[in-house]
């Protein structure tokens, strides 16, 4: 991409696309802290009264829904309208949905119920047109080969996380202050500041990039009116992305208890007093965002410090899932710490404990996984292929949800454990494969493992 102006060494449009994020994720984040919550209150401060299991269920759907549905948002985008388009329209549902479960009861018509189902149903369109589209613009600013790409998702993903981190404690803040329509009235207003970012800056900043939806980019780059058929190695690195996807459906599925299941026992079974304040429960939602953002500098160090003993993607993914498994031996401890009786209330560290082992496994996965992604998908399958990884969110999100809605019937010690043991036992067969998925990818990585080292990199890890 010649003759783009820079900011720190990278394309400026990086840094609208980290601004336009990081308030859509604001605003994805900030509902998602209240939503089980809202659910579940059966106080008259205006929540719906819900059982937890009936609240964790369509936690999953909902959230199941938001990764599913990129996969829809990624193939209109390619084929028929582009990415920039895609960004506007899903931006604008996903504001009018905020806005949505923002109004009183019976004030369009709708009771309280039903308006929720619309809300949700909005934002869930409009994720599915944004998500995958602003993702693959990030890795449209380079060319092939750019060894600035991995960097550009590090960069990326703190914007995401700086959103979510004031997420957390605005809309704690406000729902505490105000009521529960409040705090989804300011997931709101954190959207339409994402949308007028993309409205107001992004011809000049993106030139180009995302206008032509990618299938004509590719046919025009052919010369041809059709799309020409994959390729072997074009199909070795679809095969890539789908088993590595498998292992993501596992590591979300455990992550993913920190909106429902975490979120409660935080709520529930958590001592959350300070001297004589109580730490809302929403606010440790922050916790994984305020990780991310000291942590991934030093990540984005380590990486390029080791230099040709950099691990490979398939490691770095094994990586995680210990990682997220050493997090549920921290709610383990907790579980143990009440010894039974759920009248005790457990040390807030423990959830300290386990938020920050999750997000060093998700600083080995997430943003790795999004470039990955960009490298190894064929130009005229890039957002397609990009919501297909959402998409492995999705099932991960919905398992999520029906594990956590089992606390009642299996309790949370088995959860926590569970989830724990199959985390490492994944890790573990990861490792095993990564040989086999390195050649699967034809050098696409810059400095790839060769595979005399993969033996000895699998030995160093476990």
């Amino acid at each position: 991409m010649e003759n783009q102006k820079t900011i720190l060494g990278h394309p400026r449009g990086l840094f609208l696309l980290f601004g336009t994020e990081l308030w859509e994720r604001f605003s994805y984040y900030a509902m998602r802290a209240i939503l089980v919550l809202y659910l579940t209150d059966q106080t008259i401060n205006g929540g719906l009264g819900w059982s937890t299991k009936d609240a964790l269920e369509l936690y999953g759907y909902y959230t199941g829904l938001v990764y599913i549905t990129p996969l829809i948002g990624g193939w209109i985008a390619d084929n028929f309208i582009g990415q920039r388009r895609a960004v506007v329209v899903g931006g604008a549902l996903m504001a009018i949905g905020q806005f949505t479960l923002a109004f009183p009861a019976q004030q369009y018509g709708l009771d309280i119920v039903h308006t929720l189902y619309a809300g949700l149903a909005l934002l869930i369109t409009g994720c599915g047109l944004l998500k995958p589209n602003i993702s693959t613009m990030v890795g449209d600013l380079y060319d092939e080969g750019d060894h600035r790409r991995d960097g550009a998702f590090t960069i990326f993903y703190m914007g995401i996380n700086i959103g979510s981190l004031l997420a957390g404690f605005v809309s704690g803040s406000v729902t505490s202050a105000y009521g529960w329509q409040y705090g989804f009235f300011a997931a709101g207003v954190g959207m339409v500041f994402s949308l007028l970012i993309q409205l107001t800056m992004a011809n000049s900043w993106l030139g180009e990039i995302g206008r032509v939806p990618a299938a004509q980019q590719a046919r025009d780059a052919n010369h041809s009116k059709t799309n020409a058929p994959l390729t072997k190695q074009e199909i070795d690195r679809l095969k890539v992305i789908l088993l590595m996807g498998l292992f993501v459906i596992i590591f979300w599925a455990g992550f993913e208890q920190a909106g429902g299941l975490m979120n409660i026992y935080t709520q529930e079974y958590t001592d959350r007093m300070v001297g004589g304040f109580e730490i809302p429960a929403a606010w440790f939602q922050s916790l994984n965002p305020f990780f991310i953002i000291i942590c991934a500098p030093i990540a984005a160090s380590l990486w390029v410090r080791l230099g040709p003993k950099e691990p490979s993607s398939p490691v770095k993914f094994a990586m995680a899932l210990f990682m997220l498994a050493l997090g549920f031996v921290c709610m383990i401890g907790a579980v143990l710490e009440q010894g039974g009786d759920t009248a005790v209330k457990t040390s807030m560290f423990w959830l300290v404990g386990a938020f920050f082992f999750h997000t060093l496994g998700e600083l080995c996965l997430s943003p790795i996984g999004l470039s990955l992604v960009t490298k190894l998908a064929p130009l005229r399958l890039a957002s397609l292929m990009m919501g297909a990884w959402f998409g492995f969110n999705a099932i991960a999100n919905y398992v999520a949800g029906i594990i956590g809605s089992h606390v009642g019937d299996y309790g949370a010690l088995a959860i926590f454990g569970g989830i724990a043991a199959t985390a490492a036992i994944s890790g573990v067969i990861l490792l095993a494969l990564s040989g086999t998925l390195i050649r699967w990818m034809h050098g696409a990585e810059s400095g790839a493992t060769p595979s005399e080292e993969i033996e000895q990199q699998q030995v160093q890890v476990a």
